[in-house]
């Protein structure tokens, strides 16, 4: 039988907790104070609580005009839009049949990885770096660049091999 949880654990969930501890936490204090502190104390403490809710407010908003724009930008591309690296045409000259041998032996990289590592090959970095930040072997990544150069290099202003 597979339990589920009433409440899942969520970041939201865990900050309610906390803004409620808080304010228990909060209601002690000024419970327990002596009385001429109560007025300083709760005004102190409502003072930091709108300049808390404040901040989390603008950093509520600030996130989600981030994802908005980050959104915005990933469907600005139109379809054959050569500006963007993973557009439809970044994968044209990929060396299939070179490459074949290679996915098929045991331990080998997945196609995704070959694909990320055609489209920095045809940006222009050299088998090191694509090695190095891919994890691949350097002999791999050697043929994806020398494959890379030898294609000729689709047009557009996104490509820095064009001249």
């Amino acid at each position: 039988m597979t339990r589920t949880a009433q409440f899942p654990r969520t970041g939201r969930t865990t900050a309610l907790y906390g803004v409620l501890l808080l304010l228990a936490l909060q209601g002690a204090a000024v419970g327990v104070a002596p009385g001429p502190l109560r007025l300083f104390l709760s005004g102190v403490l409502i003072g930091a609580s709108v300049a808390g809710l404040l901040l989390a407010l603008l950093l509520a908003t600030s996130r989600r005009r981030a994802g908005a724009a980050a959104r915005a930008a990933a469907g600005a591309g139109a379809p054959g839009d050569d500006t963007q690296w993973f557009s439809a045409r970044s994968l044209e000259g990929f060396p299939m049949e070179q490459v074949r041998p290679l996915l098929l032996s045991p331990g080998a990289p997945g196609l995704s990885r070959l694909y990320t590592a055609w489209v920095f090959a045809t940006h222009g970095h050299d088998p090191q770096w694509i090695a190095h930040h891919l994890d691949l072997p350097t002999p791999t990544a050697r043929l994806l660049v020398t494959a890379a150069r030898n294609h000729p290099a689709p047009a557009g202003p996104g490509h820095p091999t064009t001249g």
